[in-house]
């Protein structure tokens, strides 16, 4: 059963352009920043204070590298996760009038949002060539739009 809901305003959103894209990423940028240092910092206190390594030996070996990476990744996906599910919008979409939502303007599905933060990371280590495919796609999807089947709609103002 879909655990979804259906959006209002489908007659009166149109498709994001790249400008309000970047700076919902911007936005998010800082709060992606944020859960990055409180992870680190709780990842740091656990290996100093549980596993009881001195203050230099931290970050030295592969697996304390290796898990406080899966961590940061997991916990961003977590926040993008949570936030698209939920109500369609990060706090950076909001300031920004976007909302993403799938094709047939429901709530994303935890499949889709999962496929997003994939294409998502992909697209950002291809130099933001999936994100610029806005520019050139007629329907102004991204690479994560396309691959999960969903769309970054403006809002309209209040």
């Amino acid at each position: 059963m879909r655990q979804t809901r259906r959006f209002t305003q489908l007659d009166s959103v149109w498709p994001a352009g790249l400008g309000r894209r970047l700076g919902a990423m911007l936005y998010d940028g800082f709060l992606v920043t944020a859960i990055w240092i409180a992870v680190t910092v709780v990842h740091m206190l656990f290996f100093r204070y549980v596993l009881g390594q001195q203050p230099e030996e931290i970050g030295t070996t592969a697996s304390d590298i290796w898990s406080l990476r899966l961590m940061l990744v997991f916990f961003v996906t977590l926040f993008f996760v949570f936030s698209w599910s939920r109500g369609g919008m990060t706090l950076g979409m909001q300031a920004w009038r976007l909302r993403v939502q799938a094709a047939d303007g429901y709530s994303l599905n935890l499949k889709q949002c999962l496929i997003r933060c994939a294409v998502a990371w992909l697209s950002l280590l291809a130099f933001g060539l999936g994100y610029l495919w806005v520019l050139f796609d007629k329907q102004r999807r991204s690479w994560p739009d396309i691959a999960s089947n969903t769309q970054t709609v403006v809002l309209p103002k209040k």
